[in-house]
């Protein structure tokens, strides 16, 4: 939608499915901005499949994979056994633990939620997650979930002393693709342009 023709063409093609319109785009863009719109199409393709895939899985192999997600964005650090999952009966409602310190002063605790796409993860939810903090005496929380927030349960973080981040299902999926997580890399191309520093002397 960021391109100005692709928003034409949504005006006269409205008959047309969305993958007609992605395709009608792509002929008219110059070649550049066609490569962007096809990546971003098979981008998000490749999402919607990590989702499904996702809410097949065993529950507890739904936590090792959030785990593994924060420890592969940099949490944790560089350390051995910084993170584990423990989600099981009488967690607590904690289902991992990253340590940002090797003492393990410091730590990240994790809640996550394996929901179906449409479902809405509310408020109480998030109360429940936060109060499992304090019981841990912990500041900060990832709430992760395969469907996404209601409005008021986004709007009740800002209002809590203790630091929660909430991943919904759309940016779980992206988040995967951008640090490996589930995914392998098929092909890569390289857009050269002409050098003319390279020129400058001639």
């Amino acid at each position: 939608m960021k391109f100005s023709e692709f928003r034409e063409f949504r005006k006269v093609n409205r008959g047309n499915t969305e993958k007609e319109k992605v395709e009608d785009l792509i002929e008219q863009l110059p070649p550049e901005e066609s490569i962007e719109v096809a990546y971003q199409e098979i981008r998000a393709g490749l999402a919607d499949d990590l989702s499904e895939y996702v809410l097949k899985c065993s529950p507890a192999f739904f936590e090792k994979l959030v785990v593994e997600l924060l420890v592969s964005m940099g949490y944790g650090g560089s350390q051995e056994n910084a993170a584990r999952a423990v989600g099981k009966s009488g967690d607590d409602g904690i289902d991992g633990i990253i340590d940002e310190d090797k003492l393990g002063l410091d730590s990240i605790y994790i809640q996550a939620k394996r929901y179906q796409r449409d479902a809405k993860i509310g408020v109480h939810f998030i109360r429940d997650f936060i109060g499992a903090l304090q019981g841990y005496k912990a500041t900060k929380g990832v709430f992760l979930t395969t469907a996404s927030f209601t409005k008021e349960a986004v709007d009740f973080i800002s209002k809590v002393q203790s630091r929660v981040v909430l991943i919904d299902g759309q940016k779980l999926a992206n988040l995967m693709i951008d640090y490996g997580i589930g995914v392998s890399t098929r092909m890569i191309y390289q857009i050269k342009q002409l050098d003319t520093d390279y020129f400058g002397e001639v």
